[in-house]
């Protein structure tokens, strides 16, 4: 079928599954930080809630066919790359911006890694992945393509 994509087949169906765990985890730890906590560390709480948005949408943007949605889990992924990143350096440097952890604290270390490690398998998916994205483009989503070329 052409508009069916390929992502979430083989290691994308595996990438899905860990996008929706820790969605759940980050949404759940970011629920229960803000309901409890909230004023203890309210900028590492946001950023859990933040994390679990974008777990959301990432794992949306995998399943979902199509070229819109291609490029929103690209654009997705490499936003939690960089917050992985950013946030797990500032994590090591100031520990008073962090007096509890967020998801991303630590490069992901109370989550064995599988944040620092997601966006990397993630970004490699969608590379590989980067023409068959196109192909299985519906006929709207071809022609808008055609136009902006």
């Amino acid at each position: 079928m052409a508009t069916k994509s390929s992502l979430a087949t083989g290691v994308g169906r595996v990438l899905i599954a860990v996008y929706g765990i820790l969605a759940l985890a980050a949404t759940g730890r970011s629920v229960v930080q803000i309901a409890e906590k909230f004023s203890f560390a309210p900028f590492a709480y946001t950023l859990s809630a933040i994390a679990a948005v974008v777990y959301i949408v990432a794992m949306i943007a995998l399943i979902v066919p199509g070229r819109a949605w291609y490029r929103v889990a690209c654009v997705t992924i490499v936003f939690e790359m960089t917050g992985v990143l950013v946030i797990g350096t500032l994590s090591l440097l100031d520990r008073q911006l962090f007096p509890d952890d967020t998801i991303w604290s630590y490069y992901g270390l109370g989550y064995a890694f599988a944040p620092l490690v997601l966006p990397i398998a993630g970004l490699w998916w969608l590379r590989k992945h980067h023409r068959t994205a196109g192909a299985a483009a519906g006929p709207a989503d071809q022609s808008v393509a055609a136009a902006g070329e």
